[in-house]
């Protein structure tokens, strides 16, 4: 049996990695889009590395596009499979798969015309809406903790990861001249203390273990300040400067938990009364959908749903939802806060909304959570003070903040708490996948020191053998 990495390798997006066993039967973890690669970005989406339809079987840890953002191009290419989640992880790569052929299909309209006045030739898609709906008609509900059998070798099984609704590590038992080797992967995993969702559970002892590494030599701040700093920076930007207040949001998790941060100010009667907008169609679905499985929330929002029985709403938000009513918030000039995606703003609305605000200074553009370096968000983070959107230079002149105690991923010591039910004596070895590549040197020096043996940081299509 051999495992090779096509994705989420030595960088963040993208996840994708095959198991390939000695029958020539093949298991696909996830199907990630790449993000924020910025020229590379197009090359990578382009090509898996591998055949698709020589694919038997997709397991999928949670909907986030970078986790399962290729899936309908990889059926459109030939995988006829099954694709094994959770319901609720079906339920949000529903209308995500949907969304992102949704946001290729105008995102390339709007670049192509800019492309034609330059006479260059135009862009394609990655898939449509159709590859999309054919995706999600081969989509499997695995529950919780339940070990279920895919073929007569291999069973998988599911506990919560903590990191969105339906985000779950992925156990596999797989059998193979008689032997069963036992693979854990962990997806993304959550924070212990995370302020929505319930923690990462425990899970039997593997032999093999493929870990993010997103935070790995990083701790973050605590979460329970994020309602007041969210409120420190809509008085000093929407009360102070007059200005709008821009935040890149992921429409998953992202979103929700700056909405219950935001409710909790209201219920505080603290917010102040400024108009908060959520601009994605998508975050109003996903936040709808987060609202039918309280079964994932944590014990401290469950008692707030005692007395507020909406934690996500309040007098101040509304939903925007159609695209005229999208461009009518840059043509109004009073201060507001808008929560748009994507997060890492290198598609969507909130690229519209940033580029429409970026050269006033009396606006603020928060960044709230993990951007690749190359992203707009990330160059956003780093200080740039020209960017380019759209294909245009534009300079920065809005104020730049971000927010680093809101990732939905866990920093190191949650990562080694994921860790900590395992004897490592016992692990054969532990990938490190899903981080820049420098964080991953340090993660796993850390790992080392506590015994995991064998620590490997695989490159991009980089194949090992599981003895």
């Amino acid at each position: 049996m051999k495992i090779s990495f096509h994705g989420a390798a030595r960088t963040v997006t993208g996840s994708k990695h095959v198991i390939t066993l000695k029958n020539g039967k093949k298991i696909l973890l996830d199907c990630g889009l790449f993000q924020g690669m910025g020229k590379h970005t197009e090359e990578l989406n382009a090509h898996f590395g591998f055949d698709p339809a020589e694919i038997n079987y997709l397991i999928l840890s949670h909907a986030h596009i970078d986790h399962s953002g290729l899936i309908p191009k990889l059926v459109k290419e030939g995988f006829k499979g099954n694709i094994y989640a959770t319901e609720a992880t079906a339920a949000l790569a529903e209308i995500l798969l949907e969304d992102s052929a949704e946001i290729q299909r105008d995102d390339t309209k709007f670049i192509n015309k800019r492309r034609a006045k330059k006479g260059l030739p135009p862009y394609e898609p990655l898939y449509d809406l159709e590859d999309a709906a054919k995706a999600i008609e081969l989509f499997t509900f695995v529950p919780y903790r339940e070990w279920v059998k895919i073929d007569e070798d291999i069973a998988v099984c599911f506990t919560d990861a903590g990191h969105i609704i339906g985000s779950a590590a992925v156990h596999l038992r797989i059998i193979e001249e008689g032997k069963t080797n036992k693979i854990t992967f962990s997806g993304d995993v959550g924070r212990y203390n995370d302020a929505i969702l319930k923690s990462p559970e425990t899970y039997d002892q593997a032999d093999y273990i493929i870990l993010e590494s997103t935070y790995g030599n990083k701790l973050h701040d605590e979460v329970f300040g994020i309602a007041d700093t969210l409120l420190k920076w809509i008085v000093s930007t929407c009360l102070e400067k007059k200005g709008k207040l821009i935040i890149p949001a992921f429409s998953v998790g992202r979103t929700q938990e700056l909405l219950y941060a935001l409710n909790q100010l209201d219920l505080e009667k603290r917010l102040p009364p400024v108009p908060v907008y959520v601009d994605s169609p998508l975050s109003r679905e996903a936040t709808q959908l987060l609202k039918q499985y309280p079964e994932n929330f944590n014990k401290r929002v469950k008692k707030i749903m005692e007395q507020d029985n909406d934690p996500f709403d309040f007098k101040e938000l509304k939903f925007i939802k159609t695209v005229d009513e999208s461009k009518a918030l840059n043509e109004d000039g009073r201060p507001c806060v808008i929560i748009s995606a994507s997060g890492m703003a290198d598609a969507g609305r909130v690229k519209h909304h940033i580029m429409n605000n970026i050269e006033k200074d009396w606006n603020t553009i928060l960044i709230v959570g993990y951007c690749d370096p190359f992203s707009l968000g990330g160059q956003l983070t780093a200080g740039k003070k020209e960017v380019k959107i759209f294909g245009e230079l534009y300079p920065v002149k809005a104020e730049v903040g971000v927010m680093r105690s809101m990732s939905a991923h866990g920093d190191y010591e949650d990562l080694c708490q994921f860790l900590a039910c395992q004897n490592s004596e016992l692990v054969r070895k532990l990938f490190l996948v899903h981080g820049e590549y420098d964080v991953q040197i340090d993660f796993a020096a850390r790992l080392r020191r506590k015994h995991f043996k064998e620590v490997v940081i695989p490159d991009l299509h980089e194949t090992y053998l599981l003895d």
